[in-house]
């Protein structure tokens, strides 16, 4: 059995019945763009199809290196040396040797803004011991996270039979990124870094956007001659009211798979981006902790539980129709206590005004209801039968 229940309904009348907006023309072999904020996907062209990531693989370099230091295995002053095999790992380079003993902080920045095929190796043998054994680790956190049609070699993405990706799972990636690591992530919006002793060239970061929107922080560029030019970009602007601070701010991310050239990828992700933030809106449903609905509950000590998400319920519905969405909750009936906070108990449906579907959020427990006393309990298992 299921409870349904309708949060807003239709406003007012209208003439055109609402269709979901269409993206623009991009010029690559594959693209998403997914609003990190409310968690959707806004638009896409051949997500599945399998593809080289180049040094988007360095995603996954870093994800592993980050889920290092935050777990306190490494830490960003220690020092890595740097191996013969680093050393004269071919392709893009920070330009370390041997001779080196290069802090772990140093090299992450190696990796993200002169994106170092040297650097992610010297990480990867310091990291997991050897380079074979760190690919391991990647592909392990890459079934942890669900990408699923992902499979590394390497860890700098130079061209390997059965290295691939899509822009599904690259997407899933850096948002997880973004999510798991706040305190890292600024790493991304680095304009130029040079390790000291090392030639000036390849000291620019190759995301020409950081250079052109100040709202975009990140996050990697690609190029092989088989991959072509490729890049995942994300920006953060703020929005009338979602908010104060960062909760008020709305975060896009773009992959772009197989451009012609560096000024196209940077260009038509830039297309990507301005677009999502005109064709949609960003609709708060709830704060952070507010409860979207609190139903009844049997045997518990409290009568009723709060059901939301955490970090608030924002959706993303095409531009104008934010007044004319309609939202119902889907959950088991009854609910018996014990309900643990964080439990997955039901979703809300999100639809515009034609019936159109939006998204589906999943909805959590966000406080504890225990049991009541054997009194309580029998009472409500009496009134159960009755019904």
């Amino acid at each position: 059995m299921r409870w349904v229940a309708g949060l807003v309904c239709v406003a007012g009348s209208f003439s055109a019945v609402a269709q979901p907006p269409k993206p623009p023309e991009i010029a690559a072999k594959a693209y998403l763009l997914m609003d990190v904020t409310s968690g959707q996907v806004l638009a896409s062209n051949d997500p599945d199809k399998a593809v080289e990531p180049a040094s988007l693989t360095k995603l996954m370099t870093i994800y592993v290196v980050f889920d290092a230091l935050k777990s306190g295995k490494i830490n960003l002053e220690q020092t890595f040396p740097v191996s013969e095999r680093a050393w004269k790992m071919p392709g893009s380079r920070m330009f370390i040797d041997p001779k080196m003993q290069v802090p772990v902080e140093d090299l992450i920045k190696g990796v993200i803004v002169q994106s170092g095929n040297d650097a992610s190796m010297a990480l990867a043998e310091g990291v997991g011991g050897s380079e074979e054994r760190f690919v391991e680790m990647m592909n392990q956190q890459a079934k942890v996270l669900g990408m699923t049609n992902t499979t590394y070699k390497n860890p700098e993405g130079l061209t390997e039979a059965g290295h691939t990706t899509t822009a599904n799972d690259l997407a899933r990636l850096a948002t997880r990124l973004i999510k798991d690591f706040p305190t890292y992530v600024a790493y991304y919006a680095i304009q130029h870094y040079r390790y000291p002793g090392t030639p000036k060239a390849n000291d620019t970061n190759r995301n020409l956007l950081l250079f052109r929107d100040p709202t975009v922080d990140g996050l990697k560029t690609g190029h092989t001659d088989a991959a072509g030019y490729c890049m995942v970009a994300t920006a953060h602007r703020p929005v009338a009211g979602l908010g104060e601070g960062p909760a008020g701010e709305r975060r896009l991310l773009s992959v772009l798979l197989g451009a012609s050239s560096e000024n196209v990828r940077a260009a038509e992700s830039q297309k990507l981006l301005n677009w999502g933030y005109t064709a949609f809106d960003a609709v708060r449903l709830t704060s952070a902790g507010q409860a979207l609905a609190t139903p009844r509950v049997w045997k518990g000590r409290s009568p009723g539980v709060k059901l939301g998400k955490v970090d608030g319920v924002v959706v993303s519905v095409p531009a104008g129709e934010g007044p004319r969405i309609k939202t119902e909750i889907v959950r088991p009936e009854p609910l018996v206590a014990p309900l643990l906070k964080g439990q997955s108990l039901g979703v809300l449906r999100v639809t515009l005004a034609s019936g159109e579907p939006v998204t589906e959020v999943p909805l959590t427990v966000l406080e504890t209801v225990e049991e009541s006393g054997f009194v309580g309990r029998a009472w409500d298992s009496l009134r159960l039968w009755i019904q």
